[in-house]
């Protein structure tokens, strides 16, 4: 290695690089000095796919290179060897219009090796995939410490002893590090290639961000804009006045073009004023009659002010006189869904009588799958890993506490939902007084968006929230590609990492 480097460079190849990149590649494969590239196999190269073609140089002298082809994806992950997936070297295999960006060569001098030169070549790769829009990165790797092992282990218990780290493969070992996976192993794959004993494994890079049908319109938002609304207990001398003030909260967060407008748990509780006279149980199955009007005016403030809603809770009857604890989705395309609290408080049972749901689900909206979760229901884990299993991005919890330890429960709890699931969660409260409403007299929150824990989000885990136990709206941006490379990159990957050997959580 090299004592002093002034200059480090990365590149498309030129024609003109020839001479230098002969010289490094003979240097790079020393037992297959003969099979260098041909330099008017370079010139096909650079005429068919320029942009697939890079260079590294050190003080302006090509060191490395990496020099790839787009192939279709049925050939690629069929058995196939190096003369195969390049056409016997004539590079006929690629097609512009194919899905896979298949690597073809790789080297760097070794000279220069240990300045993790390779690694920019490999992330240049990455690159380039994400740039064209292309499914993966695709190669077939050496394995030249096998040769060592030959004679003890099979290629199956190699590969897999470098994957433990066991043993170390100077080319494998550096391919497992930066995120390629292991397909297959592949068999008499480069004649000539002794210290791999001809084998090779296929390994394969997933691009997040692959589009297997752009659309021109109606494309799903990376960047989603919350509102939620903290929502003042207050005296309503009727249902129109509720919906009066309701459509106010949906016409702010609306006018600063919100996705999602989400209400609070039982927002609708001042309405129970009237029925105060009444034993607490008969109150609210008063109000529960009011459910359906409510679910229709909300659909029409979802059409009218093109956001989805999250309609908080409200109480319901079914048909067999049964109350829940439930809430609607109403979305802009003028559909709604309904879900259901699943975990009933004491408080709800001795109080009330309600009863828990039987349903847990995420929902497709036009920004993506979400999950929504009453209260209480957040301070179970299962239910949200479930969600996030189904592929929730944003999980919205409308709450209703009195105490700040009520409070803090659903707090801590949808934070962790957040950094244990790898997505956002926005919770929103109701706050203030209704002293004509038995049950329900005091209401303690503070509205807020969490995130997961990791260098893209901030460091505490907020996104963003409000003053206590004051009205207000919060409107925030969640942007759902820091997830997508959460999922794939982060500093640890909880949900890839799970031991699914041992355990798992699914629904009955």
């Amino acid at each position: 290695m090299q004592t002093k480097i002034n200059k480090v460079e990365l590149r498309n190849l030129q024609i003109e690089d020839y001479k230098e990149l002969k010289t490094s590649m003979m240097e790079s494969y020393a037992e297959m000095a003969e099979n260098y590239w041909r330099e008017e196999d370079i010139e096909k190269l650079l005429k068919i796919f320029p942009e697939g073609q890079l260079v590294i140089l050190v003080d302006d002298v090509v060191v490395g290179s990496a020099l790839s082809l787009i192939v279709n994806e049925r050939i690629v992950y069929k058995p196939h060897n190096y003369n195969t997936i390049t056409g016997n070297c004539t590079f006929s295999t690629h097609n512009e219009n194919a899905e896979i960006l298949y690597g073809i060569d790789v080297f760097i001098h070794p000279k220069y090796r240990g300045l993790r030169l390779g690694r920019r070549l490999y992330d240049a790769r990455k690159e380039i995939c994400e740039n064209l829009n292309l499914k993966a990165v695709v190669f077939a790797g050496r394995i030249p410490s096998y040769l060592q092992y030959a004679d003890e282990f099979t290629p199956k218990v190699y590969i897999e002893k470098v994957k433990q780290k066991e043993l170390y493969d100077p080319v494998l070992s550096f391919q497992l590090s930066n995120d390629f996976h292991v397909v297959r192993i592949m068999k008499n794959y480069l004649e000539g290639d002794k210290s791999s004993k001809e084998f090779a494994v296929l390994l394969e890079w997933n691009n997040i961000y692959y589009d297997e049908s752009p659309k021109i319109i109606n494309v799903e938002k990376d960047i989603i804009r919350l509102g939620l609304v903290q929502w003042q207990m207050r005296s309503l001398n009727n249902l129109e006045e509720f919906f009066e003030q309701s459509e106010f909260f949906v016409d702010v967060v609306s006018g600063y073009g919100c996705d999602f407008a989400l209400f609070p748990e039982l927002f609708i509780a001042p309405l129970m004023a009237d029925y105060n006279h009444m034993q607490e149980a008969d109150a609210i199955r008063e109000i529960a009659k009011h459910t359906t009007a409510i679910r229709k005016r909300f659909q029409e403030f979802a059409i009218s002010y093109n956001i989805n809603i999250i309609t908080g809770s409200m109480p319901f009857l079914d048909e067999d006189g049964h109350l829940y604890n439930v809430g609607f989705l109403c979305k802009r395309d003028g559909t709604s869904e309904m879900y259901t609290k699943i975990h009933i408080t004491p408080n709800e049972v001795s109080h009330w009588g309600m009863q828990g749901g039987s349903n847990i689900r995420t929902f497709d909206t036009d920004c993506g799958k979400i999950g929504i979760m009453i209260c209480y229901d957040v301070e179970f884990p299962e239910m949200a890993r479930i969600m996030a299993d189904e592929g929730m991005n944003i999980l919205f919890v409308p709450f209703l506490t009195d105490t700040q330890n009520g409070f803090t429960r659903v707090k801590i709890c949808a934070q962790a939902r957040a950094v244990e699931n790898e997505c956002y969660v926005a919770i929103a409260g109701c706050v203030g007084n209704l002293p004509k409403v038995n049950n329900m007299d005091i209401q303690y929150a503070q509205t807020a968006v969490f995130t997961p824990s990791d260098f893209a989000f901030p460091s505490n885990g907020i996104k963003a929230e409000t003053t206590p136990n004051t009205e207000m709206t919060l409107i925030v941006d969640v942007d759902l590609r820091l997830l997508k490379e959460l999922h794939e990159y982060g500093s640890v990957r909880i949900l890839k990492d799970r031991r699914t050997d041992l355990y798992q959580i699914k629904k009955k």
